[in-house]
């Protein structure tokens, strides 16, 4: 054999054994922890590979190895398989939530742990700069609190308007007033760190957050609905994300609905979102404007439904419908305040949805509240953040080395 064709083979062994690796550190998060048994029966691959996998990933210091616990599910006969965990105190990411009302910042671990988090008041008028000051030094005061020799590999931005990951564009965010910002260049100038700032749809984060660790686990075809100031969509068909040509699917908000005649933020008159949207549950509810972060108080079970919230109801269930005809998911998550919303006057919801959706695609989808609660968006941004380390975990924590000293140290 020559050497170059010798180089070759080692060159696609190299490349192989980095998808591997990148492959098992994929289960190891995903599934906060897993047997050694269970990677090998998932990755088809003999027991001294897998073992020789995870001793790399283990001399990266990513996972550590535990005897299973008492009572745990084995997998085929011998001595109990160890468990692979990953070790969120030895790499983590930064997720920013960017919302008309709130700004929310957290430190989250390799597993999906949020460790610390911070949140803030968006200012009155969110100017660019202003917000992107605040958040860095949010996210600067999280990287304080990181153990010693923590390793940052990426930061992940949700953002609730139409963006472009790929030139870190936000193309308009009208509830925030924004248009054609360069959030991630600015973010990363300003923050100073060699790892790599992404940005997200948060809607889109939602769903991908949902599908890996919520409601919509080992599901194919769901629908997230984030629902704030503004009402976006987040899509997975087939267990991929529904982006569109340039990331900008997903803006279910701002279909027109009925004969609404609101006016929108994005310029228009009768969007979805203005008959379901924060504002519009507030006076359905009797909320003052001047206490829409106490609008869960106006919503607890027990309390009289408003006729107006009934209605809020119907439309909710209209437009659900026409979702579900066009997309067929097995699930529908509701997200944002609709969390509290539903409960309320989920039979309201569901006659309008039944009465709107064709029978058969209604039939397979179920209306459901989100696992993660308040943190899908959030930890989807995170999600977003680890894109770089369970692609390459060699290379993406060479580049991270150094990243958390540089920051205290400026």
């Amino acid at each position: 054999m020559s050497a170059s064709r010798r180089r070759g083979t080692g060159t696609n062994q190299e490349a192989v054994r980095r998808h591997n690796l990148a492959t098992l550190l994929g289960h190891v998060h995903h599934s906060g922890g897993v047997s050694r048994a269970q990677l090998t029966e998932r990755m088809g691959l003999n027991r001294s590979t897998i073992g020789d996998l995870v001793r790399e990933l283990d001399e990266l210091a990513v996972v550590h190895q535990s005897t299973p616990e008492v009572g745990t599910t084995r997998v085929g006969a011998g001595r109990p398989s160890l468990d692979v965990n990953p070790d969120p105190d030895s790499v983590h990411v930064l997720a920013a939530e960017l919302g008309v009302d709130t700004l929310d910042v957290a430190r989250v671990g390799l597993g999906g742990a949020v460790l610390d988090r911070i949140s803030r008041p968006t200012p009155a008028s969110p100017d660019p700069d202003v917000v992107v000051d605040l958040v860095v030094d949010m996210l600067r005061e999280l990287l304080a609190s990181a153990s010693p020799g923590s390793r940052l590999v990426g930061i992940g931005v949700a953002v609730p308007g139409v963006v472009n990951d790929a030139t870190g564009l936000v193309r308009f965010a009208p509830n925030l007033g924004w248009s054609d910002v360069s959030l991630t260049p600015m973010l990363a100038s300003r923050i100073g760190l060699k790892v790599p700032v992404r940005l997200g749809n948060d809607a889109e984060l939602g769903a991908l957050a949902e599908h890996i660790r919520g409601a919509g686990r080992h599901l194919s075809h769901l629908v997230y609905i984030s629902c704030d100031v503004g009402v976006g969509g987040g899509v997975i068909i087939e267990g991929l994300p529904m982006r569109g040509a340039s990331g900008y699917a997903g803006e279910v908000g701002h279909q027109r609905f009925d004969n609404g005649s609101a006016r929108c933020r994005c310029g228009n008159t009768g969007c979805w979102e203005t008959e379901i949207g924060s504002h519009a549950v507030a006076e359905a509810v009797g909320c003052p404007p001047d206490r829409m972060d106490q609008l869960e108080q106006y919503l607890r079970p027990g309390q009289p439904v408003p006729p107006a919230l009934r209605r809020l109801a119907h439309s909710l269930g209209v437009g659900l419908g026409g979702l579900v005809n066009v997309f067929n998911p097995e699930v529908v998550i509701l997200g944002g305040v609709l969390r509290w919303v539903y409960p309320l006057v989920r039979d309201d919801v569901l006659d309008a949805f039944e009465a709107w959706a064709l029978d058969a695609p209604a039939r397979e989808a179920s209306i459901v509240l989100p696992w993660l609660a308040g943190d899908s968006v959030i930890v989807g941004a995170a999600e977003l953040a680890f894109t770089d380390l369970l692609a390459d975990p060699v290379g993406s924590l060479a580049r991270a080395e150094g990243a958390l000293t540089a920051v205290l140290g400026s």
